[in-house]
């Protein structure tokens, strides 16, 4: 799923920027995926009261067909930006109605001990197919064009439609929660999350960081902007990034046993926010000369050296972030009892997934006024007083200790 995803956004994304040249056009991408944010807290109902593996299957269906359609048009040459509009408006709000299923179904398949590691392998699983997919987009995408490449995407997505059904867990409801969502599920959902000690502290921190800071759907933007680049640019990019996440992934493995995971959340994010600074200062133009030519054994060639720390900063970028969201996934999964964790899972969805969408109009509509490097300064600035909040507002995040063999919070 998640390549199939990152294909299709990459290749789409960069065709626009190609096609239009505008970074805001790339901005209505994140705006037409605000209409997914209502069927977020259904789809976390909806986790609740059906099959889990079923619900999975059947929106991966939809987005294989979507695929399928935009294929279609590319080959017949009449591909438009408002076609990627209407699929991306679509195939987001039906895979919100099962991106609430999936994490859910993690307990049903391992011990409450060992669902930190298991969110950690989950998170790094799609980071690492993240990796995976810019070396398949570059070549595509150069060599071939937009319509190779959406064909390639749609075949990975029909993958996605079977590998649901292949968990041997049961993705049955508890018994006494079927019957369909009503009005009361949502209810009930709203309230275990708003009167949780650290949640809404969570998500808040999440809404505040990311939308001032989103940068991965707009690395055609950034790639162009920062390093004078294309599509070989946004690819280096996006698997630079994708490779941090998976190291920042396996940080949270030698953190198993530290039982301040609140502390490991604040701290990811102090550290993604100084981060953005250094971002936003590292660019071509600030340089008289960005290349440096470097000479071994006899042989010699030329490094963009500007690009080149670029990627490690984009890299380490991904890995905090990484850091932060699973932290924030495993606290989610070690504080809401079995029948409520599909309506906590759509809450951090509902929250992740605005606060992308909603950060990719800022960024690219603020970046394409004041410059790609100054919006991520301002973001850092922003992303460090939102931290500050929530750290003096939010103690239950701070204080938070894990309790290996007891359910709750302290």
């Amino acid at each position: 799923m998640t390549m199939a995803m990152t294909l299709r956004l990459l290749s789409t994304s960069q065709w626009i920027f190609d096609v239009t040249g505008s970074a805001a056009q790339l901005g209505i991408l994140g705006a037409v995926q605000l209409l997914q944010m209502p069927v977020v807290i259904y789809g976390g109902a909806l986790a609740d009261v059906m099959n889990r593996k079923v619900l999975m299957s059947l929106t991966q269906c939809v987005s294989f067909g979507s695929l399928a359609t935009l294929t279609i048009l590319a080959y017949a040459d009449v591909l438009a930006p408002w076609h990627i509009w209407v699929v991306t408006g679509l195939t987001g709000m039906v895979n919100m109605l099962g991106s609430s299923a999936r994490p859910a179904m993690l307990p049903r398949v391992v011990p409450r001990s060992h669902l930190t590691n298991a969110v950690t392998i989950s998170t790094s699983t799609m980071q690492v197919a993240a990796i995976t997919v810019p070396f398949i987009f570059a070549p595509l995408y150069l060599a071939w064009g937009i319509a190779p490449t959406l064909l390639v995407t749609t075949g990975i997505a029909g993958l996605s439609v079977i590998s649901p059904l292949l968990i041997r867990a049961s993705g049955a409801p508890e018994q006494g929660s079927g019957g369909g969502v009503k009005w009361k599920t949502i209810v009930e959902g709203f309230h275990f999350v708003r009167t949780h000690p650290i949640l809404p502290g969570l998500y808040l921190l999440d809404i505040g960081v990311t939308i001032v800071s989103f940068y991965r759907m707009l690395f055609p933007f950034f790639s162009h902007e920062l390093y004078g680049m294309g599509a070989q640019g946004t690819a280096l990019l996006t698997s630079a990034n994708a490779l941090g996440g998976v190291c920042g992934s396996m940080v949270v493995f030698i953190t198993e046993r530290w039982r301040r995971k609140g502390m490991i959340v604040l701290v990811a994010t102090l550290i993604y926010a100084l981060l953005l600074f250094v971002w936003g200062f590292n660019r071509v133009d600030l340089v008289d000369n960005p290349f440096v030519t470097l000479a071994l054994g006899g042989f010699s060639w030329t490094l963009n050296y500007i690009f080149a720390i670029g990627l490690v900063i984009v890299a380490l970028l991904g890995g905090t972030d990484a850091v932060g969201m699973t932290m924030r996934q495993a606290l989610v999964q070690l504080t809401a009892p079995d029948n409520m964790l599909g309506r906590a899972s759509s809450a951090h969805s509902f929250s992740a997934m605005g606060a992308n969408h909603l950060g990719q109009m800022e960024v690219s509509f603020v970046g394409g006024i004041i410059g790609a490097g100054n919006v991520m300064v301002l973001g850092g600035f922003i992303s460090l007083i939102v931290l500050v909040a929530i750290w003096r507002l939010v103690p239950g995040i701070r204080n938070y200790r894990y309790r290996p063999r007891r359910s709750g919070v302290d």
